[in-house]
């Protein structure tokens, strides 16, 4: 960039010469009037006019300077400072009006520059001078924005268009702001810019219809997407290949795989080219629905139309294949593959290991791969050791790990993992620590995933001081933890019945950064619950609010049996409703926390009306619902209607349990009815009912005497 400079000066000369002459004009502005051909210099005075020049010395050599030459200068590589001075130097000159060409190229270097304050002072100072704005103008401004990722500013200055400058903009402004938009990431908006433009009148393009259709797409709304495909006709618009390609990638995406295929045929009638990335997303459409033998006949048809398979069609394929437990099909089709590639051998292993057939998945190991030119990969490796772990092969995944090393292929941090997991879910934690001091003498570090294994392991062992130990470890070698890490924690302490401690994880955990999730405040809710902190644990509840973590049917049954327990029955149902508005949708086991709520408090009557409520949304009660409502009925002294619920539930086919007798038997021997108390023993017994330790107290206690011997016979 030229800057003014006494060690650089045009000669007087030259500049006299400018003054009297029309200098050559040759701009990129759109529209710029003819410029006189006479106005010519030679060669030699071009050059003298682009060295570097002295602002004073043009001051004082020209009388006075034309926009034609000033916006000469302007196209000079001189700097933002120096071309403002000329700029307003040329427009103090008595009689001297600027156009807008001059406008155009100061504006032009400005936003080249970054000067947009300046600009929106130049464009009200056009705006004054009664200059006629064109279109091109505000287009090269707002690619400006663009370049600089400001769509917001270029929204602004397309609404400034109409609303300040006057200057009515067509498809050309709103294409650029939409592209604009698209590309900073802001769909929502470039939708509501489109909507703009039709509303408007001013009609779009195929170019503008295909923007929005991907802004559309990216926020998931693709039925508004493909409303606006049938819409393009009634403007005179054309859809293309791109447009094609964009619904259809939305529609597989969204697992809409009949629509994609469709649209795909769609394409196809319409003379649209579709490429093999097209037939590729529906492909995987099909085969991730489990349709593999659809996908199949469309590589078919793709082949037929002069398509060749790509490496990811056959991995798609074969994927799907195998995760339907196809694997000989897999098999087959990878022998038809030109080229495969050790993913392809990768993904077939880990099928056969998937199905447990590990001698096959040993042959692709030892014959197949190695006649293609292909050794096993540690992830080839990686997947036969955690099939054979999964299956509770460990020996066997052990002796594999020492194939691995012995062929020179090195495990790595997830092959480590895979069997110190296996250790720990099989509460071996001395193996699990065997192989964590085996990659340490290695120089392998153990990572999140492996140190969520032990420290989950020692928490459901008990031992949860060891785990805060290995976690203070974790912490120390720069380990990031994540929710798993501190669920676990949290589960432990809480097990233990350390809440104190429990919520203080908590707290580190939000210091972490880390987010918790449902899980997190469940275990904690459910913790106080049990403690009978119903305050506590509702405050849980407000935290996980305004956090934004969604309750779910767990959150809201730790509240309801809290609410219940603590008498607040009113305060019960109306969560419940809540739980309903919020569409988290209740099952038995909130039901069966109202319902005994309810009976323990003597509302036997809007029990049952729950009770009715629940099968009218197709819950079905199970013998905890019973059993609440026989117990709500004896202790209303109701021990008839009880027998009659009790006699109900045979005939429906639904097995009584020790509680349900031991309900029974109780209140009848508590009522005095002790020979409906010794038939329904009798029966139970009869029945397969084992008495427990609670029947033979009733029992005892209300057969024999206080102090007394007595005997007491049952006829069976």
């Amino acid at each position: 960039m030229l800057k003014r400079s006494k060690l650089f000066h045009l000669t007087i000369r030259n500049l006299r010469s400018l003054a009297r002459k029309s200098l050559p004009f040759s701009t990129s502005i759109p529209d710029d009037p003819t410029i006189d051909s006479d106005a010519s210099q030679s060669e030699n005075e071009w050059e003298n006019l682009l060295k570097p020049f002295d602002l004073e010395q043009l001051h004082k050599s020209l009388n006075k300077i034309t926009p034609l030459q000033l916006c000469k200068l302007l196209e000079l590589p001189i700097d933002v400072p120096t071309s403002m001075e000329a700029f307003e130097w040329a427009g103090n000159q008595k009689g001297y009006c600027h156009t807008f060409s001059v406008y155009y190229l100061l504006i032009d270097k400005l936003g080249a520059n970054s000067e947009y304050k300046v600009i929106d002072r130049l464009l009200l100072q056009m705006k004054d001078e009664g200059i006629v704005f064109r279109e091109s103008l505000f287009i090269m401004i707002m690619k400006h924005f663009g370049r600089a990722d400001l769509p917001g500013q270029a929204t602004r200055l397309l609404l400034d268009m109409i609303n300040v400058y006057s200057c009515q903009p067509t498809w050309r402004s709103y294409d650029v702001v939409l592209h604009i938009l698209v590309a900073a990431e802001c769909p929502k908006v470039a939708a509501n810019v489109f909507y703009e433009m039709l509303s408007r009148g001013v009609p779009p393009t195929t170019y503008s219809f295909g923007v929005v259709m991907k802004a559309l797409c990216t926020v998931n709304e693709v039925d508004a997407a493909c409303g606006l495909l049938r819409d393009m006709t009634r403007y005179g618009c054309v859809p293309n290949s791109v447009i094609y390609q964009t619904l259809i990638h939305a529609l597989a995406k969204a697992q809409r795989v009949n629509e994609a295929s469709k649209l795909l045929e769609e394409m196809i009638l319409m003379g649209c080219t579709a490429d093999v990335d097209t037939f590729n997303w529906v492909i995987y459409g099909l085969c991730k629905s489990g349709r593999v033998y659809e996908g199949a006949k469309l590589v078919d048809r793709m082949v037929a139309r002069g398509y060749s398979p790509n490496e990811f069609t056959y991995g798609v394929l074969l994927k799907g294949l195998c995760r339907k437990g196809q694997v000989n099909e897999a098999r087959a089709l990878l022998q038809k593959v030109p080229e495969p590639n050790v993913v392809m051998f990768n993904t077939l292993i880990s099928g056969y290991v998937a199905c447990g057939q590990f001698d096959e998945a040993g042959h692709v190991v030892q014959n197949t791969m190695s006649s293609f030119g292909y050794s096993p990969d540690i992830y080839t490796y990686s997947t036969i050791i955690d099939g054979l772990c999964k299956r509770g092969f460990i020996g066997s995944a052990i002796e594999m790990l020492k194939t691995m090393e012995a062929k020179g292929c090195k495990p790595n941090v997830v092959t480590y993992s895979i069997l110190i997991d296996r250790f720990c879910k099989e509460g071996r934690l001395k193996e699990a620590f065997d192989v964590c001091n085996d990659m340490s003498s290695k120089g392998i570090r153990l990572n999140t995933v492996g140190f969520n294994s032990l420290i989950g392991a020692l928490c459901k062992d008990g031992n949860v001081n060891e785990a805060l130990r290995l976690f203070s470890d974790m912490l120390g070698r720069g380990c990031r933890p994540d929710a798993f890490t501190f669920n676990s924690l949290i589960h432990g302490l809480c097990k233990a019945d350390q809440l104190e401690e429990a919520l203080r994880v908590h707290h580190d955990m939000l210091l972490e950064g880390v987010i918790a999730n449902t899980v997190t405040y469940n275990t904690l809710i459910h913790a106080f619950v049990r403690r009978g902190a119903t305050q506590e644990a509702v405050n849980l509840v407000k935290d996980m609010t305004f956090r934004g973590c969604p309750l779910d049917d767990i959150t809201y049954n730790g509240l309801l049996k809290a609410l219940c327990k603590s008498g607040n029955i009113d305060k019960a149902l109306g969560l419940f409703d809540e739980m309903m508005r919020n569409r988290v949708t209740p099952n038995t086991v909130s039901c069966n926390l109202l319902i005994d709520g309810l009976c323990k408090f003597g509302k036997v009557q809007d029990a049952f009306e729950l009770l009715r409520d629940m099968i009218h949304r197709g819950l079905t009660p199970d013998i905890v619902t019973y059993n609440s409502l026989i117990n709500g009925l004896c202790r209303m002294e109701r021990v008839r209607e009880a027998l009659n619920l009790f006699e109900k539930l045979q005939v429906e086919g639904m097995e009584p349990d020790a509680i349900t007798y031991n309900t029974l038997i109780g209140w009848h021997c508590r009522t005095g009815m002790l020979d409906d108390a010794c038939m329904i023993f009798s029966r139970g017994v009869s029945n397969g009912f084992v008495p427990t330790e609670v029947t033979w107290n009733i029992l005892v206690h209300c057969f024999v005497p206080q102090g007394g011997r007595g005997s007491l016979v049952f006829v069976h």
